[in-house]
């Protein structure tokens, strides 16, 4: 069965020091970034996967999304603007082999990385059937938010899904735990 790893907005702005930082983004990025050198490397007992894809959150102006006034529900403090530091990749994600990045949210809220579009306007879906991929591995940031709706779309679109839940992080302890629920009540593994 053919296999693919998402790496769902290991961003700078959803880590330490950015506009809407999540306690242990840092980390999470470095894990990541170990797990991509594993891959790189190959070799017994090497993470197998046939491609490896990581997803951004590219807001330009994404209306409601973004308030000066957020509830943290559905409205938050600006990130991951087009253009600024807060937008790229954490430093810590320094092993970066991914065959193609999906952007969204360009002029609106997207939280699934199956909203998002590559360079070429291709959705993440189909660009994993396209090369045969029938299972996938979710990792990132954050649990109970944009991983969390990642992995519900990846179970929609019938892709054997895992969450490798130690390279994942999340907002806060009973969100996360009720995404965690939502993963296995969907048909998600949890590893």
């Amino acid at each position: 069965m053919k296999s693919a790893l998402i790496v769902v907005d290991v961003q700078n702005d959803f880590c330490e020091g950015g506009s809407l930082p999540v306690s242990g983004g840092a980390r999470v990025a470095g894990e990541v970034s170990q797990l991509l050198r594993a891959w790189s490397a190959g070799g017994s007992g090497a993470p197998s996967y046939d491609v490896v894809v990581a997803t951004k959150d590219h807001h330009v102006d994404p209306g409601d999304h973004w308030s000066s006034n957020p509830d943290y529900v559905d409205t938050w403090p600006v990130h991951c603007e087009v253009g600024t530091d807060g937008e790229e990749f954490h430093p810590a994600l320094e092993h970066r082999p991914f065959d193609e990045v999906f952007r969204k949210g360009r002029h609106e809220a997207a939280y699934s990385g199956f909203e998002g579009t590559s360079p070429d306007g291709e959705k993440l879906a189909s660009w994993l059937r396209d090369r045969g991929i029938e299972q996938v591995d979710v990792c990132g940031i954050a649990t109970d938010h944009c991983v969390r709706a990642t992995v519900l779309d990846a179970v929609g679109e019938g892709f054997e899904t895992r969450v490798l839940t130690d390279l994942c992080v999340g907002v806060a302890p009973e969100s996360t735990e009720a995404a965690l629920a939502a993963f296995r009540d969907a048909g998600a593994h949890l590893t």
